[in-house]
């Protein structure tokens, strides 16, 4: 990376986004990287099913395919005829070997126990709990529940339902017991995989009496199995509710891996949908498997003798991907965290890093841009040097955040993947390949070798520079194939636009004159002011921008004149007060960075922003609290209170 950045001051940082400034590999890291040119890209372009089927190489498979990839628009099957089995590939192939005695997951938990597992571990470990679901009736294609906190049970049951074939769902720990219930009789799920509890900032999360409540409305549902994790007090239905440990006390130490066709289903993952249902994500075994193992090893350049953690939680489909399937199928050694990066101090995860020696940290804007507000006293008091690459997912970061992250957390040295990818996609397909990719703050850069995007029009036509929306022009391994049991919402949500030629990605984009993309956000996150498309993501940037913010979530608010306008919720930096004056200083440092058009109507602030406990700002509650609505369901919602109080100090001020 670029040598001789100044130390981080507020000026710094502007004169350092000013002038855009990039940021190359250094030679050190260049030499020693995986990729070190760029003719994977030129191979990829020339014959992009032959880069895959090497790609697919990789793994083993019991059986290989007889065609690559057979499409018929909108529904892609890859390595047909192939059989494969994910288990396998992240736990037995390993295990013949002197991996067998390398940790496999360091686990922490908030209150401060941890666990390490090796491959061996994992092996036996997932082997009986195989037997032991299958004990309970569950067979392959059934579907398993999975509702559990951060342990490392989450990642053995993914792993035991793949061993034989059940289809897993994994619900968010954070999730109310109707979202639990609406998911598991989407699933038409068998088993339920839960705990006693889990912790979260000191709490018991009481997730077993969750389970309770949304399994009363959930027929398919014969057994619940349920670890002891917290040893609080719950109810045991006798019949129906087994626990964990006394089935895995009498379970077989193996388990034979069931040979699945590569396009049979792995798992479902739910993910939120305009009309208010989840939509079930369907991710099948070979495709998927193919893509998160070549992201995980060239994205991040992971090494064996790396540590890496991936701060999302197994709920979301970057825990699918990046704790579970990709790191596991390259032999890595991941870091799991059960809790609350500040409990019980602001430095949980930099004491994390220094205890496990972390060289690989990857983690969301939302978490860097709460680091960022609770000072830099925090990472400096604990020794990072063990990091070599930082990663940045979930949704675009701001210049500013991408370039604390780069001088704070890793001290000038480390190469920064920004990833795009979804839920859908299944792996990252928008990132640098940090050995060869020039960086520019802000930017995920540009496609992935073998993935091919494009920003388009309304119309269909592409931008060459400029806005718009980003399209996927050609299928790729891990894509989706579907939403359970609604092929024709498949088609509508994803397939609709530009007759159905290209995957609608639902998110827009800009690209500049070097071909890197800079994405905007949702394209329901884009504003229409005046006849003019405005991204909350670039208004959010440009007040994030100014010294005293810590951060700000936009929205967009019915006006009669202009159609929508610009509402700015902000919280500003510790030593900061709120008022009239830093309002108008903030509206007019907005018009600065982006024009008059972006001129926010309205200025809020607040202490707080209603987030999911994943970190995502929920814009939708924001607007029902601009607009003087009925706040609509709140149930993902990390802290109720939060919306709450800024909707009723809202009123008062207004």
């Amino acid at each position: 990376m670029r040598k001789g950045v100044k130390k981080a001051t507020s000026t710094t940082l502007a004169a350092l986004l000013k002038e855009n400034r990039v940021f190359k590999p250094s030679k050190e890291f260049k030499s020693q990287a995986y990729i070190k040119d760029k003719s994977i890209y030129r191979k990829a372009v020339k014959n992009p099913q032959a880069f895959w089927e090497h790609q697919a190489e990789s793994l083993t498979w019991f059986k290989k395919w007889n065609k690559i990839l057979d499409w018929k628009l909108p529904f892609a099957q890859w390595f047909v005829g192939g059989k494969i089995n994910a288990c396998y590939n992240c736990v037995d192939r390993h295990i013949n070997s002197v991996i067998r005695n390398k940790a496999a997951i360091m686990w922490e938990g908030e209150p401060g126990d941890n666990r390490v597992l090796t491959y061996w571990d994992l092996y036996r470990e997932v082997n009986k709990l195989a037997n032991a679901i299958q004990s309970l009736g569950i067979k392959k294609g059934d579907r398993v529940a999975i509702y559990l906190p951060m342990i490392p049970e989450a990642v053995m049951s993914m792993l035991a339902c793949a061993r034989i074939g059940a289809v897993h769902t994994v619900v968010f720990g954070g999730f109310s017991a109707e979202a639990l219930k609406d998911r598991i009789n989407d699933a038409q799920a068998k088993l339920l995989i839960t705990a006693d509890g889990g912790y979260r900032r000191g709490t018991i999360v009481q997730l077993k009496q969750a389970a309770d409540a949304a399994v009363q409305n959930c027929p398919s549902i014969k057994n619940v199995l349920v670890v002891q994790r917290c040893k609080n007090e719950i109810k045991m239905q006798q019949g129906r509710d087994h626990w964990y440990h006394d089935v895995m006390k009498n379970a077989q130490s193996y388990c034979e891996p069931e040979k699945m066709d590569s396009e049979d289903l792995l798992f479902i993952l739910y993910t939120s949908g305009t009309t208010g249902k989840p939509k079930g994500i369907i991710h099948t075994t070979g495709g998927y498997m193919t893509g998160v193992t070549f992201t995980s090893k060239y994205v991040f350049d992971l090494k064996p003798e790396d540590v890496f953690w991936c701060t999302a939680d197994v709920g979301w489909v970057t825990g699918h991907s990046y704790i579970t399937y990709g790191p596991l199928a390259n032999a890595a050694t991941v870091v799991m965290y059960e809790g609350s990066p500040d409990w019980p101090e602001r430095n949980r995860f930099w004491k994390i890093i220094e205890k496990h020696g972390v060289t690989i940290f990857y983690t969301a804007p939302t978490a860097i841009r709460a680091f960022m507000k609770w000072g830099t006293q925090w990472p400096e008091g604990c020794d990072l040097s063990s990091l070599r690459l930082l990663g940045s997912v979930g949704e675009p970061i701001n210049p500013e955040a991408w370039v604390w992250y780069y001088e704070y957390i890793g001290r000038e040295r480390c190469p920064i993947v920004d990833t795009w990818w979804q839920t859908e996609t299944g792996c990252i397909l928008i990132s640098p390949l940090p050995g060869v990719t020039i960086l520019k703050p802000g930017s995920a850069t540009k496609p992935l070798p073998g993935i091919e995007a494009k920003v388009l029009t309304e119309e269909g036509k592409e931008v060459k520079v400029g806005g718009g929306y980003l399209a996927l022009t050609k299928p790729w391994p891990a894509m989706l194939r579907g939403i359970f049991g609604d092929p024709e919402r498949y088609r509508q949500t994803y397939w609709s636009r530009w007759g159905g030629k290209y995957y609608f990605t639902g998110d827009g984009a800009k690209i500049d004159e070097d071909g890197y993309y800079w994405l905007l956000g949702r394209v329901d996150d884009i504003m229409l002011v005046a006849g003019h498309n405005i991204s909350t993501m670039e208004v959010e940037s440009a007040l994030v921008d100014h010294s005293s913010v810590a951060e700000s979530a936009v929205v967009g608010i019915k006006d009669e004149i202009k159609g929508q306008a610009i509402a700015a919720f902000v919280i500003l930096k510790d030593g900061n007060t709120p008022g009239q004056e830093v309002a108008e200083a903030l509206k007019q440092h907005v018009v600065n960075k982006i024009g008059a058009i972006a001129r926010p109507s309205k200025i809020i602030f607040t202490s707080d922003l209603p987030k999911t406990r994943s970190g995502k700002i929920m814009r939708r509650l924001l607007r029902d609290v601009a607009e003087g609505r009925a706040l609509g369901d709140v149930t993902t919602l990390a802290d109720t209170t939060v919306v709450e109080n800024l909707k009723r100090k809202y009123e008062e001020e207004t």
